[in-house]
């Protein structure tokens, strides 16, 4: 997590906290680049539960369209998400 503002670093503490806490069904370590889909970090239910906790904490609407791996793969492509969706987190 690079280049961040303190704001941008703020959402993503929290979400990787959220992710870290509440999702996560393994005892694996997870960091902002880590492949929480392919490790099987967080299933199907976890994105869903990513997702709503995103809308609730960054103010965006999440298009369904748009949960592919490109955006939900990793804590920081979420970040980068929620920040091109104007995330006012």
């Amino acid at each position: 997590m690079t280049d961040m503002s303190a704001s941008d670093r703020s959402f993503a503490e929290r979400l990787l906290g959220f992710v870290r806490n509440e999702v996560a069904l393994d005892d694996i370590t997870i960091e902002g680049e880590t492949d929480l889909l392919l490790t099987g970090a967080v299933d199907s239910l976890g994105v869903i539960r990513i997702t709503q906790w995103m809308e609730d904490e960054a103010g965006i609407t999440v298009d369904p369209a748009d949960v592919t791996l490109e955006n939900f793969q990793t804590v920081d492509r979420m970040v980068n998400y929620a920040n091109a969706q104007g995330a006012n987190a």
